[in-house]
């Protein structure tokens, strides 16, 4: 889904200017009058990365500054526990808020969100890239043409090579912060299997544990660093990492079970010390399966669709689309339908409800894989909020017909 940016002026603030903050590329549309108005950050060299990028815009570290510039929304990028503090104030505000994925490190959180976001009737969008991500797409798109029949099973491998760098030398190695690496790395591809499978989890068992990171003793603080400072393919083997984060105590390797309310099965593993690093979905429907090689333009998607004595080719081959912009173009197409929606409200390829199902799916199988692996079921959505962000964020939706079972189990 590429919708035009809406002509109508937006002004913007951004809130935390750090990893993701690159995304300010595909906000910041001043030929199309949507600006990038004010940035808040808290750390020194936050501040200072947005003056150098945005010289234009103010520069704060007062959130309450930034909420009564004027601006017409907010994208929230801080670190994931620090999405509900933003989120909220922001949507209290009447504000259009843009909030990055996971929607938040705690069930309660998420709710808080949504629920705020249907109490002030202010827009929110969950910044799931990968559903705009071309991989994705072209599955969905093969899937709801009914090229493999109705799906029965998912299989996610996520081969995380980078893991040493992006995860066990900043914040996310901390529980407090991020919860687990589940959560903050698998939400991207839980919301991709309910979205492909056209359900959600509604039962997850999961192991894990800490394998190799949490052997390695050369540990210290990089407050003020980020992730380019230290990032480098000559970082292997994962045992010779170095200059880890003071507290590591989440996995590097997990794997979790899903059942599905529609009845499909699903599982996902996480692996942060391999030497390569993508993600492989294997989708098996009635019809036949598929299954990407390689996740990024000019990679492929190979689909079977007849019976095969043994190991065959694929009987028909799709090449991957997309652009190098970032993530194969699904940044910039998710900021383009951000925009839109800031402006204009209506419908969206991704979905808070979805978001959230997401952050209770990864965050009900960390709770498994830290007890004893039972089985354990996901807290339900208030119907009322799945109504509401189903029918687009539609003020005028609560007030309409009453709630029906069948929308709760819609993955939008």
């Amino acid at each position: 889904m590429t919708d035009p940016v809406a002509p109508t002026a937006l002004r913007i603030g951004i809130v935390g200017f750090g990893l993701r903050a690159s995304l300010w590329r595909h906000a910041h549309r001043p030929e199309a009058g949507v600006e990038v108005t004010i940035v808040c950050d808290t750390s020194e060299r936050g501040r200072a990365d947005a003056a150098a990028a945005l010289p234009d815009a103010e520069i704060t570290a007062d959130l309450d500054r930034l909420l009564s510039s004027g601006i017409d929304a907010v994208m929230v990028l801080t670190p994931d526990h620090q999405h509900r503090p933003v989120a909220v104030p922001a949507l209290q505000a009447g504000l259009a808020v843009f909030c990055e994925k996971p929607l938040a490190t705690t069930i309660e959180d998420c709710d808080e969100i949504m629920q705020t976001a249907y109490d002030s009737g202010a827009r929110l969008y969950v910044g799931h890239n990968m559903r705009h991500m071309p991989v994705v797409t072209q599955m969905r798109d093969l899937i709801t043409s009914g090229r493999i029949g109705d799906v029965k099973t998912i299989w996610c491998r996520h081969f995380v090579g980078h893991g040493g760098d992006f995860y066990f030398k900043d914040w996310h190695a901390d529980r407090r912060n991020s919860t687990g690496l589940l959560l903050q790395k698998g939400a991207h591809d839980l919301d991709v299997i309910h979205w492909l499978a056209g359900g959600f989890t509604e039962k997850v068992t999961a192991m894990g544990s800490l394998s190799v990171y949490g052997d390695i003793t050369d540990r210290r603080d990089r407050s003020g660093e980020r992730m380019a400072d230290w990032y480098s393919l000559d970082n292997w083997p994962p045992t010779a990492q170095s200059g880890l984060h003071p507290v590591i105590d989440v996995e590097d390797i997990s794997m979790m079970t899903m059942r599905l309310d529609n009845g499909s099965l699903a599982s996902y593993q996480q692996c942060h010390f391999t030497p390569d690093y993508w993600r492989n979905y294997t989708v098996i429907g009635t019809e036949g399966r598929m299954e990407n090689f390689g996740d990024g333009p000019g990679d492929t998607i190979g689909i079977w669709d007849r019976r095969h004595e043994g190991y065959a080719e694929p009987d028909e081959t799709v090449v991957i689309s997309g652009d190098d912009t970032g993530h194969g173009g699904a940044d910039a197409q998710m900021m383009t339908e951000f925009l839109r929606f800031a402006a204009e409200g209506g419908q969206t390829q991704t979905s808070p409800v979805a978001a959230r199902q997401a952050v209770a799916t990864a965050l009900t199988a960390t709770a498994s894989l830290r007890g004893d692996s039972s089985a354990l079921p996901i807290p339900p959505v208030d119907p009322n909020l799945v109504a509401y962000f189903g029918a687009g964020q539609d003020v005028q939706a609560r007030h309409r017909a009453a709630y029906s079972p069948s929308a709760a189990t819609s993955s939008s």
